[in-house]
């Protein structure tokens, strides 16, 4: 999607931080490659690794690798469903309409970027399918309207901050590794001696909901301290780059159209989904991937106007999940390396070492953080990290309950200069990663500061 040209006035103005980020803003737009290019560099990388770090032969890499390329199947189909499903809810009639009206909310430029920011973190929350889409289609919506007031909004920022929403999605009803944890029967289950971990002592807890809200409003507070002010260079959205509010609807013509366009067919598979779901929780079924995603399709066919427009929906949505679904077996094939050639052992146990009952989760989190940089799918991280961390922190008397969030907040937290969920924001924006990626730096160091004070502070 086009940008205006660059403006900015000759004189050197705004906060020491806005300033800051001119030279690291040029420095990424020069250097970062696309999202698929960089999971092809990351592949390569940790290869090199693998045969550098650990006795591994190349001809057993490269069966690693290609043995990966298939794994996790299930769980990319749930991931992936969850992305479309946000994708498709974002995009319905009331909730379009609903982002219509926030976007007129803020009334100068840095209260618009904070206020993009809060929106979609509150949407993360809910599902980080929904955040996702929404930061990328508020950002757009608050740059037209802002345009409109007379408001000189910085594309990049806003759609940065959009992005930066994303950080706490792992502290949220979608959190799929708290989820997993929960989930009677799943992979995580001997690392916790046959045990589940309800998520009343994970996400649900007030440690966690306090930290979630402590999240937003420091990193709210450090996008209001970069963010552009006057005298620095700002790149708009163009005026004729908005998007028509489509509902797909056709020429009613035969009986079979007649059907596609009837309310009665979404809406009644709507409420038989919402009856099953509330017979599940009923009868003592847990929240879990799998209820996620049925709960937001539920709500999709209960705010549709009928097949019509969920076809639209989904075919629009489809296309940009596109470039993640090719990306994930990269990312499996990745994963197949560090699994096989003992890289995440490696790196695990290198800060379990240096460990004690007290810092193991700050550390915790940095190994995932850092797991997370070539495995980027918080699910396929757990497969492969959490019974590692687990077994260790159980061996210091951790809470399993710290371990998992810590896990958790490593993944989201270096979400924020991984391009891989990038990807459907800036395809809504038309952006590139480079694009964004000096902000979205600002999220991760403000966000890793309160993810590490409250993992410290919980288990003291």
């Amino acid at each position: 999607m086009p940008s205006a040209p660059e403006s900015a006035t000759p004189h050197k103005e705004g906060t020491p931080l806005s300033r800051a980020m001119r030279p690291l803003n040029n420095l990424v737009e020069r250097f970062i490659p696309s999202a698929l290019v960089f999971s092809i560099v990351l592949t390569f990388i940790v290869a090199i690794l693998g045969l550098v770090l650990t006795p591994t032969s190349p001809a057993d890499l490269v069966v690693h690798w290609g043995d990966g390329l298939a794994g996790l199947l299930a769980f990319m189909t749930q991931m992936a469903l969850i992305l479309l499903l946000g994708h498709i809810l974002a995009n319905t009639g009331p909730v379009r309409r609903l982002l219509a009206a926030l976007a007129s909310v803020p009334r100068t430029e840095l209260a618009a970027y904070v206020f993009v920011f809060v929106v979609a973190a509150v949407a993360s929350l809910i599902t980080w399918g929904l955040g996702l889409v929404v930061g990328g289609l508020l950002a757009r919506e608050v740059a037209h309207q802002g345009r409109e007031r007379g408001l000189t909004l910085h594309f990049p920022m806003l759609v940065a901050a959009g992005f930066g929403g994303f950080v706490v999605w792992h502290m949220g009803y979608s959190a799929s590794g708290p989820l997993t944890a929960a989930t009677e029967g799943s992979f995580l289950m001997d690392s916790l001696g046959g045990q589940t971990v309800p998520m009343s002592q994970t996400v649900f807890s007030t440690w966690n909901m306090l930290a979630a809200l402590a999240t937003i409003i420091v990193v709210a507070l450090a996008l209001y301290l970069v963010a552009p002010r006057r005298g620095d260079r700002v790149a708009e959205l163009t005026i004729d780059a908005r998007e028509e509010l489509e509902d797909g609807q056709e020429e009613v013509v035969t009986p079979a159209d007649r059907l596609d366009a009837s309310r009665l067919v979404t809406l009644l598979t709507g409420l038989a989904l919402v009856a099953y779901l509330v017979l599940h929780f009923s009868r003592g079924g847990t929240l879990t991937l799998d209820t996620v995603n049925w709960s937001f399709l539920a709500l999709i066919l209960l705010l549709v106007r009928n097949p019509f427009e969920l076809i639209h929906l989904t075919k629009n949505a489809a296309s940009n999940v596109g470039e993640i679904l090719l990306q994930f077996p990269l990312y499996a094939g990745i994963l197949g390396m560090m699994v096989g050639s003992g890289l995440v052992q490696i790196f695990s146990d290198a800060f379990v070492s240096i460990s004690t009952p007290t810092t193991f989760g700050l550390f915790a989190l940095l190994a995932a953080g850092l797991v997370n940089f070539f495995v980027p799918s918080g699910g396929g991280q757990f497969a492969v990290q959490g019974p590692i961390m687990l077994s260790a922190g159980a061996e210091l008397g951790v809470d399993p309950a710290i371990t998992i969030m810590a896990v958790s907040y490593g993944d989201q937290w270096t979400n924020m200069i991984q391009p891989f969920w990038a990807i459907p924001l800036l395809a809504i924006a038309g952006l590139k990663m480079r694009d964004i990626l000096g902000y979205t730096t600002i999220v991760l160091i403000a966000s890793g500061l309160v993810f590490g004070a409250t993992l410290v502070i919980v288990s003291l």
